[in-house]
């Protein structure tokens, strides 16, 4: 059994804080081929996360520490909707259904659990929606 304790968050947070990407994922799962992946997603502020979707997966945050906007955008690139995840304002996850362009901007350090269906595949060039006004769109998805 792996605890997820105050411990975890910061051992995770700290790793993020170093990394160059100002982001460090804790995998429960085994392997990036399992079924289900669960994971912690460690973010400091400064990171980039593209606008992106995964055309047969849902996604589910939850947000365990800090605070964090999560955005869904129109094909051609129009917010849909916005929300602030925080427990300090009574928001504590999302939801986001297969095929909905979104992003994550890290408003503060903060701890994601994520939760989406395996195995892991890496973001093809249409996965990831371009827009000159967007931070992240320069940066390829990692």
């Amino acid at each position: 059994m792996k605890i997820i304790d105050t411990n975890l968050l910061d051992n995770v947070a700290a790793e993020a804080k170093e990394s160059p990407r100002l982001r460090k994922n804790y995998n429960f799962h085994q392997s990036l081929s399992d079924k289900c992946h669960r994971f912690l997603n460690a973010m400091e502020p400064g990171t980039f996360v593209p606008i992106h979707h995964h055309p047969t997966k849902d996604e589910t945050v939850i947000i365990l520490r800090g605070r964090v906007r999560v955005s869904t955008y129109s094909d051609d690139g129009k917010v849909l909707e916005s929300v602030v995840l925080s427990h300090e304002e009574g928001r504590y996850g999302a939801d986001i259904p297969k095929n909905v362009w979104h992003d994550v901007e890290c408003l503060s350090p903060s701890v994601l659990l994520e939760c989406k269906e395996g195995p892991f595949v890496e973001h093809e060039v249409d996965g990831i929606l371009q827009l000159a006004s967007h931070p992240a769109t320069h940066l390829q998805p990692k």
